[in-house]
């Protein structure tokens, strides 16, 4: 049992070691341009059974890493959603190329971001992205109700004369969210209706320093802040087993220098017991 155990250790160390995870990303790479080659019937024709080939050889290595990391780690490795990712984007990949599964087939491209989980700055970006959820969600609110204020303004102001863009609430929510994206708002929206409101531009500058300037630089604000407390935590996690290794290493070398003591109070004893017996011996 001992030995099995060791065995599985020294698994899950050979396919955690950074050379296998090279060599993974490697072939994530090399997955993903044969994946773009495939969507060319020129490419295909002339070389489609290589590619299919390759294709399979990669996904077989990718099997035999999952299959390796959950011997190693047996049911510790579904507590990783890392891992869990790797085992759904693998097992799509699995499955028959029928018709109903046609789409899940599809998903094959999915491997590509196998490389979220391999890089550890990628996981870094994606971990803050997700932790910043409740936050950008707070925010989400908060701008879905200042869409609807300006919403229901635009169309009692702007309705009746523009209707296509602002003839009902849905139509307004829309062109406002045209008008933040600061694609064609001036030229496009605007001035054609200053042509008839010739003061429209006061409500227009003002949904946009509200809804770009300043509620889209919160959503920045919110993930650039996420990331940082991530980083940070990083850093106090490796202080910490830093600072935990070396407490180790004193410790050793407190229980070395005392042996050494020991050892050198032994000698000088058995010194003196020889001088002493020398002493006794000369008349």
């Amino acid at each position: 049992m001992t030995q099995t155990v060791a065995f599985a250790v020294r698994v899950g160390n050979w396919v955690d070691s950074p050379p296998v995870r090279n060599f993974i990303i490697g072939l994530i790479v090399i997955n993903a341009i044969t994946l773009g080659m495939e969507t060319s019937p020129r490419i295909m024709d002339s070389y489609g059974s290589i590619l299919y080939w390759i294709d399979r050889v990669i996904l077989s290595i990718f099997v035999v890493e999952i299959v390796l990391k959950l011997y190693a780690h047996r049911v510790r490795f579904f507590a990783s959603g890392w891992n869990v990712f790797d085992f759904l984007v693998v097992a799509i990949s699995l499955l028959p190329a029928t018709e109903i599964f046609s789409v899940f087939r599809s998903l094959r491209v999915l491997r590509v971001l196998r490389l979220i989980s391999m890089i550890p700055q990628l996981r870094l970006v994606v971990s803050a992205l997700l932790q910043a959820i409740p936050g950008i969600s707070s925010i989400f609110g908060l701008l879905a109700v200042l869409y609807y204020v300006f919403a229901v303004i635009a169309t009692k102001l702007f309705g009746s004369a523009f209707p296509d863009w602002f003839g009902n609430l849905g139509l307004s929510m829309y062109t406002l969210f045209q008008v933040m994206t600061l694609e064609s708002w001036s030229m496009g929206i605007v001035r054609p209706i200053m042509q008839v409101y010739p003061y429209a531009w006061i409500f227009f500058v003002i949904f946009i320093l509200i809804a770009t300037f300043t509620m889209l630089n919160l959503f920045i604000a919110i993930i650039v802040n996420s990331m940082q407390s991530l980083h940070e935590s990083e850093q106090r996690k490796i202080c910490s087993e830093i600072d935990q290794a070396t407490h180790e290493e004193t410790r050793v070398l407190e229980r070395e220098i005392l042996e050494l003591r020991s050892e050198i109070l032994e000698l000088k004893l058995l010194l003196l017991e020889r001088v002493e017996v020398r002493n006794n011996v000369v008349p």
